[in-house]
């Protein structure tokens, strides 16, 4: 599995690359610019990712925007929405309209608040189908 974490604080990409790492090949962004110049490459190389993890509060073009912009790419590229990457949104942020926007607007597939729990992160994982590729 490819995994896309998008991160801009040290901590939460250290903390997310230890528990993702077991399970696939990771590449990291640390601002919503990079992590859409990366995301577009993996497209055109074929290689899609499988997972986004990504927080809302970033730098440069913020997680919200970011994601719109993927779904984006995704119909420019012609994947199928049953074949699109999976998001999994992360913020330290309990507030309801950050959480329902990225639903609403971006197809967000799910939401993790910080910090993240490993056990949580799983069950989550396990919700969007990728227990295939994710083992305890």
């Amino acid at each position: 599995m490819r995994i896309l974490i998008v991160e801009d604080e040290a901590v939460g990409l250290f903390v997310l690359q230890k528990y993702l790492e077991p399970y696939g090949e990771i590449d990291t962004a640390s601002d919503g610019e990079i992590a859409l110049k990366v995301f577009e490459k993996a497209i055109n190389e074929n290689n899609p990712f499988s997972l986004v993890m990504m927080d809302i509060m970033l730098p440069k073009l913020d997680g919200q925007n970011v994601l719109v912009r993927i779904r984006e790419l995704e119909r420019k590229f012609g994947i199928k929405p049953v074949d699109a990457v999976k998001v999994v949104m992360t913020t330290a942020l309990s507030d309801p309209k950050n959480i329902i926007r990225a639903f609403n607007e971006g197809r967000a597939d799910s939401y993790l608040l910080k910090p993240i729990d490993k056990k949580k992160l799983v069950e989550e994982l396990e919700k969007l189908g990728l227990s295939f590729e994710i083992q305890r």
